[in-house]
């Protein structure tokens, strides 16, 4: 590969990663093109070189996001049992998670805001969803399937909801309590 395409993948790349993060802090509407390619150190201009559509940037950017995320879980996950659970719980409902939005989840950063996108970015997030239930029905076996599933989603469930009111709460105090209750229900189950 010539250093002129070398360079435009890196570009692309950067863009797609600046992007990713600033729509786990922001939101999707959050991200405009003229900031987020000043960011990157890159003109305006350039942006319809990497992408057709700002909708072909956010799918890419919020495919990246899940992706980086999925990573971090499968990794906590190869301990495997109840441990591995247990880890993940424990990293998912941390302080730090709740305070480094642009670095973490966007199964629970983006929720809202995908709930509005085209069907490539909603099709990602759902395989996104499907991925960690299977990964958590894994972690936690019972006598069936189903209701490894049920489980599953039940943990899902809790994981995603309690850091985004977490995040929403003003008060420190409460934002705590949820984090910290949430995590001891969930490791009771």
């Amino acid at each position: 590969m010539g250093s002129s395409k070398a360079d435009k993948a890196a570009n692309h790349d950067r863009i797609v990663d600046i992007a990713a993060a600033r729509m786990r802090r922001s939101g999707i509407n959050g991200v405009g093109v003229a900031e987020l390619m000043r960011e990157a150190g890159l003109t305006h201009g350039g942006f319809y070189r990497h992408f057709e559509s700002r909708d072909e940037l956010v799918s890419a950017a919020v495919e990246h996001a899940l992706a980086q995320g999925s990573a971090r879980t499968v990794a906590a996950s190869a301990q495997g049992g109840i441990q591995a659970l247990e880890t993940i719980v424990d990293d998912y409902l941390s302080a730090a998670h709740r305070a480094h939005p642009e670095a973490g989840c966007a199964v629970a950063g983006l929720a809202e805001d995908i709930s509005r996108a085209d069907d490539r970015t909603r099709s990602a997030y759902g395989r996104q969803v499907e991925q960690y239930l299977e990964l958590l029905a894994g972690l936690t076996p019972g006598t069936d399937a189903a209701g490894d599933r049920r489980r599953a989603c039940l943990v899902l469930s809790a994981l995603v909801g309690a850091l985004t009111m977490a995040r929403a709460i003003g008060d420190r105090g409460l934002s705590d309590e949820i984090l910290s209750d949430t995590a001891t229900a969930l490791k009771e189950l």
